[in-house]
């Protein structure tokens, strides 16, 4: 056991709590039951619902996704939709997170692992690294239904799978945008 010299340390108080406390599991349900019809009705799935404490507020952060994908637009109206929502739910006197919240409503991203089906489906064509078995397998997404996924030209169960993570091909994005160079340059008029 040490001993510090200097100035005796002497107990402290606790500080009382300002603002909103943790968000219990309850209240998270209750959040998460009045945000997800809101995104159903749209075609969009809740990958991932986070509340948590950020000095004197809540931050909710809601990540969204479809088989469509999402843009901008689509975020920008999600998040006044699912504010309208959350208001409703709290005028008719139900709190769903004490004190003032952020909201911020974002897509999946290409970071998050693939652990769902639709997230497999979603991703055909892309380059994967996975845990297949006991093989770490980096491969390219083939094809996809209920019950597993081929890559390459092996099929994988997805219970035999761990989390896929899409590897970022930089030669594909310079494809893709030459491709976009070359439908610029015909524009279906004749240059003379």
């Amino acid at each position: 056991m040490s001993q510090q010299r200097g100035r005796p340390r002497h107990a402290v108080a606790p500080r009382p709590r300002t603002g909103p406390g943790p968000v219990s599991a309850q209240q998270k349900e209750r959040v998460r039951a009045v945000i997800e019809p809101v995104l159903a009705a749209g075609g969009y799935d809740l990958e991932d619902l986070v509340i948590q404490r950020v000095g004197r507020r809540h931050l909710l952060r809601i990540a969204v996704d479809s088989d469509k994908g999402v843009n901008l637009d689509q975020i920008a109206d999600l998040s006044r939709d699912i504010s309208a929502g959350l208001d409703a739910a709290e005028a008719e006197g139900d709190e769903l997170i004490a004190g003032e919240y952020e909201l911020e409503v974002g897509s999946r991203g290409v970071d998050r692992p693939l652990t769902e089906p639709r997230h497999w489906r979603r991703n055909v064509g892309r380059l994967v690294q996975v845990k297949a078995g006991e093989r770490q397998l980096t491969a390219r997404i083939t094809a996809v239904d209920d019950s597993g996924v081929v890559l390459d030209k092996d099929r994988h169960p997805f219970t035999e799978l761990g989390p896929g993570r899409i590897q970022v091909e930089l030669k594909r994005i310079e494809e893709a945008s030459d491709l976009d160079d070359d439908l610029d340059d015909d524009d279906g008029e004749d240059e003379e």
